[in-house]
């Protein structure tokens, strides 16, 4: 027979409300991103109104964790599942500011219609119309009073009848009796069986990650400082993408400000660089892999909750020495010689704007390899080396772009085995040998994403090799990138679509080079053997009419930079499919010669 794992109570909001207030469930979430926009607030609104469902919240106490002296200690509960609910009924009943997307603190305002008992998205219209109450909060503040509010209302609306608007009124004020499904999970469960239900629950809707789950954990933990701790990895993430956050620490999170944490990471307020800003899962898996040498969150879960992986049991001093780990993991993350020093590695990688980076895992396992690397002692010269070439190799080889847990976990063991020089150069050997440049990458970048990860490096490439924009005399492709250049189509686009091909034809990576405007404008939609031809006059004693390259020598070279195979001059200007063969292969080989010298 199976047992029941869970508990299912009926709570009314208001409870729930208080449960927060006293800090008796722990809402982490509170202090990030809000992910449900202003229309979903509303409409949670109106089926509360109404009386419909609204889903179950699920909640689970911390396990009981055997202290020093031997007895059990029971932590907090955990909201595993319902944060955007809950977070949308402090925004929106208590009045209390949200963090959108851009990390900017924003009022959620529902307008009520008592007339037609409808909710809206407050906005200027709304608020000049004196038959919509602007924002609902007025009805939930402490000191309301209905009395008042309705007068208030009639004083505007004095054709309305006096006892329908009280009853509405009335009915908004008292949807916090209304009742949620509250799922406890019990508090014996061991942390694998609640990893996969909340792995279950989240399977579909707004999925929440095992890094919310830590988040969650890392919260709810007050003996050891885990509250502190997620502040300071919020805050970090918060001013990395806005400095002027400080500010708002400062001012509204005084207690804070005061603390190490702050002090580390105040040198953020200066930053304008945008090259990597960390999300709070991305610094999460810098500290805990490079700390504790594994690479799946759910590890980090376990170990927080104190849990012994020989004997299954739950232990304060794992649980302690964890939090001490993981602290130790997040101010290595916050050091500002640790950040400048990854992000001038990839800079000097050829990796000068964000744009060029791709995904974010990437960045974080070279992070990972620096921080280990510095651990070991290697060389600092050493170190710059092998940071970059792993991270080229990881973005052509798409290292982590599957399961990154699993393959975060496998490297991460294995250069604590053999050493970060040993483990890389036996990647490196096998992942970037022979056949991998000149048949593999060849095959790969037949691609018509401009995002794509070849075509990144590829741009990277350029930028170590102070290559010149194509067709500039003078002009970079650094300085190009940095002023967001044109990606010229060298076979133009709408001289193919003339020939009859579709998108993913003419939309091909090999038929990109990163040009300035006046000279993707000036080619315009001329069939290559037309410009081509104009430049060999120009470059002979012809007037300027494409760029300002005037020597034979230079347009060569510059030709050669940007890949593009001699054989434009002739036969292949008509060969589209002959030309992108072609120009793949010399790419790929320049890459490898890029790669060579990282």
């Amino acid at each position: 027979m199976t047992v029941q794992r869970y508990s299912v109570n009926p709570q009314a909001i208001d409870t729930l409300l208080t449960w927060i207030k006293t800090k008796d469930i722990v809402v982490p979430e509170i202090q990030r991103p809000f992910v449900w926009d202003a229309i979903k607030v509303r409409n949670f609104l109106d089926s509360l109104y109404k009386g419909f469902p609204v889903g179950y919240l699920i909640l689970w106490r911390n396990p009981n964790i055997r202290t020093k002296n031997g007895e059990l200690s029971s932590g907090k509960k955990i909201l595993i599942d319902g944060q955007q609910r809950i977070v949308s009924l402090i925004a929106a009943l208590l009045g209390e500011d949200v963090i959108n997307k851009d990390y900017e603190n924003v009022r959620i305002r529902i307008a009520f219609n008592p007339i037609k008992e409808e909710f809206e998205v407050a906005n200027p219209a709304i608020s000049k119309n004196p038959v919509w109450i602007p924002d609902i909060s007025i009805l939930f503040a402490p000191e309301a009073s209905i009395i008042k509010i309705v007068h208030d209302y009639l004083q505007l609306n004095p054709e309305l009848d006096q006892l329908m608007i009280e009853q509405r009124f009335t009915k908004l004020q008292k949807i916090t009796n209304n009742q949620v499904g509250i799922i406890e999970l019990h508090d014996d469960l061991d942390i694998d069986t609640v990893t996969e239900i909340f792995i279950r629950v989240n399977s579909a809707g707004t999925e929440l990650s095992q890094a919310d789950f830590a988040m969650s954990k890392i919260a709810a933990n007050e003996t050891f400082g885990g509250n502190e701790l997620r502040k300071a990895i919020d805050y970090f993430c918060h001013m990395a993408v806005v400095p002027e956050f400080y500010r708002v620490i400062e001012s509204k999170d005084v207690s804070f400000s005061k603390t190490d944490y702050y002090r580390k990471m105040l040198w953020l307020k200066d930053v304008k660089d945008d090259l990597y800003d960390p999300s709070y899962t991305d610094m999460l898996r810098v500290a805990f892999t490079s700390e504790f040498g594994r690479g799946r969150l759910q590890d980090l879960v376990a170990l927080l909750s104190g849990r012994n992986f020989e004997t299954r049991q739950f232990e304060e001093e794992i649980s302690q020495k964890s939090f001490e780990t993981l602290k130790n993991g997040v101010l290595n993350f916050m050091n500002e010689t640790n950040f400048d020093r990854l992000t001038m590695i990839l800079r000097s990688a050829g990796f000068i704007t964000n744009s060029l980076i791709g995904g974010k895992n990437t960045v974080n396992f070279a992070f990972i390899l620096y921080l280990l690397a510095k651990r070991q002692n290697i060389h600092p010269d050493d170190i710059e080396h092998v940071v970059r070439k792993w991270f080229v190799m990881s973005m052509l080889t798409g290292r982590y772009s599957g399961t990154p847990e699993t393959v975060f976990d496998q490297d991460v063991r294995q250069i604590n085995n053999y050493g970060v020089l040993e483990h890389s150069k036996t990647v490196f050997d096998a992942s970037l040998n022979d056949s991998f440049w000149s048949a593999l990458l060849p095959q790969e970048m037949d691609t018509s994403s401009g995002i794509s990860p070849y075509f990144l490096v590829f741009q990277a490439a350029q930028v170590k090799m102070k290559d010149k924009g194509f067709l500039s005399r003078d002009i970079e492709v650094s300085q190009l990138l940095m002023n967001r250049a044109d990606v010229h189509h060298l076979f133009p686009r709408n001289y193919l679509k003339q020939q009859g091909l579709q998108r993913g034809q003419y939309n091909q990576i090999a038929n990109y080079a990163v040009a300035q405007s006046e000279i993707n404008i000036a080619i315009g939609d001329k069939p290559p053997k037309v410009y081509f031809a104009t430049l060999l006059d120009q470059v002979t004693g012809g007037p300027k009419k494409l760029g300002g390259i005037t020597d034979q020598q230079q347009l060569l070279d510059n030709l050669r930079a940007h890949c593009i195979p001699e054989g434009v001059f002739n036969s292949m200007a008509d060969d589209y499919d002959e030309f992108l063969i072609e120009r793949r292969k010399l790419m790929a080989f320049k890459i490898r010669d890029y790669f060579n010298l990282l």
